[in-house]
């Protein structure tokens, strides 16, 4: 399974800005040409469940980044192990961190080991294609382009951004969920959820101080936005003259109907997205405590359908806050009432 981060809607408002921004414009044509095939090799290898909850497997932190230096082959020439000191290429550096913060956050809050519950190794290829706009899963490793420069900064640079990635493997390996229509939405959503926790667990943030955002500083100076998506405020993460304005919604009022990228898997993640963060700031503290240990029992308990809807998930939730914390406990309340706010009835 290969997911992109950045969705095909953005890529082609990008590709439309030749000649203003040349360079950018050439980079999303070549990165939306891509999709397709990358789409393609995704239906084709399905998903693979392995261990679903928290395991006793004793088990240690392996990663390896490679560097395919410009190329568009993988998995590249290795450049740094497990343990191998900082080579000073800030790609390969934050690639390497951003896997053993995802590993770290994984094991200390929800016992697991790794993606697969069992210490599956990490890999990450950097410096892929030349000025590739994305970053994606490949089902193997995370694969992180450098960006164009005009408008999108390499992808590493952002802890949620990998982590995001990461996530797809954790979906991967929990609960597969196909990438189409309201299942696809949760799989990206899924990603974005526990991508900021992540950041928040690294940051040690509260709900109440972290900034919900995917992809912040991603974008270059140039571009009028903050991130590539707001569990916050879904609508608000850029409003560009280049790009446009952010098109998630935020509740079922606006949901959008539309059979590209696979049923606006992108964009309609956002009101799984806003439910989740109207949850956990309900509950305040840090949100990988109990909101997310709620999503978390979710995904690898609640045996979810491979075409999950968005009402079924709700109803996923809450039988996992219930299972943990009990009927009519204030976590099963906040779950209850933030896919209420968000229009999904459980």
């Amino acid at each position: 399974m290969k997911c992109a981060i950045v969705p095909p809607y953005v890529l082609a408002r990008i590709a439309e800005a030749h000649p203003r921004l040349p360079v950018a414009a050439d980079a999303a044509r070549r990165a939306l040409s891509e999709l397709e095939p990358l789409n393609r090799a995704r239906r084709e290898a399905g998903g693979s469940a392995g261990p679903r909850g928290g395991t006793a497997v004793a088990a240690t932190l392996r990663r390896r980044v490679s560097d395919a230096g410009g190329r568009e082959e993988l998995p590249g020439v290795p450049v740094r192990g497990e343990g191998h000191p900082p080579t000073g290429d800030p790609a390969v550096d934050e690639a390497y961190d951003g896997l053993g913060a995802f590993y770290s956050f994984l094991e200390a809050a929800y016992g697991r080991s790794s993606l697969d519950g069992a210490g599956f190794g990490l890999d990450a290829t950097v410096h892929y294609g030349r000025e590739y706009d994305n970053a994606f899963w490949e089902g193997s490793r995370v694969v992180f382009g450098d960006g164009d420069g005009e408008v999108f900064n390499r992808f590493t640079v952002s802890l949620t951004v990998i982590a995001h990635e990461l996530g797809h493997g954790l979906v991967q390996f929990a609960s597969p969920l196909d990438y189409q229509d309201q299942a696809g939405a949760l799989n990206e959503s899924l990603c974005d959820v526990f991508g900021v926790l992540a950041e928040q667990y690294v940051r040690r943030q509260a709900a109440d101080d972290a900034a919900w955002l995917v992809g912040a500083g991603l974008f270059t100076p140039e571009v009028s936005g903050t991130a590539l998506r707001s569990l916050k405020a879904p609508g608000t993460a850029y409003d560009d003259d280049v790009l446009g304005r952010d098109p998630q919604p935020a509740t079922m009022a606006g949901y959008v109907q539309t059979s590209s990228d696979h049923g606006g898997v992108h964009i309609n993640s956002g009101i799984p997205n806003h439910a989740f963060y109207l949850a956990a700031a309900r509950l305040g503290g840090f949100a990988w405590e109990r909101a997310g240990q709620i999503w978390y029992d979710a995904l690898t308990e609640q045996q979810l359908p491979r075409d999950c809807t968005f009402p079924a998930f709700a109803a996923a939730t809450v039988a996992a806050a219930e299972k943990r914390y009990g009927v009519g406990a204030v976590e099963t309340s906040a779950v209850q009432a933030a896919w209420e706010a968000v229009n999904v009835m459980v």
